[in-house]
């Protein structure tokens, strides 16, 4: 069961995702995202360190590390 989280501004549904991507300079890095539809980069918990916000202007979640 993927990890979700329902916006306050637009009461929709967010699953988060997390995917390996390789930079420019051949670095990879993980990112983090979410999306409306859970997929097989769907992940069942939030990343330790991290806290869930929201945009207050588009409603979107997001993802930072705690303060």
């Amino acid at each position: 069961m993927a990890f979700k989280v329902k916006s306050k501004k637009s009461g929709k549904m967010y699953h988060l995702h997390t995917k390996e991507v390789e930079l420019a300079a051949g670095r990879k890095q993980r990112i983090y995202y979410f999306a409306g539809e859970a997929n097989e980069f769907a992940i069942d918990a939030l990343p330790e360190g991290y806290e869930v916000i929201e945009n207050e202007r588009t409603g979107l979640p997001m993802l930072r590390k705690k303060k």
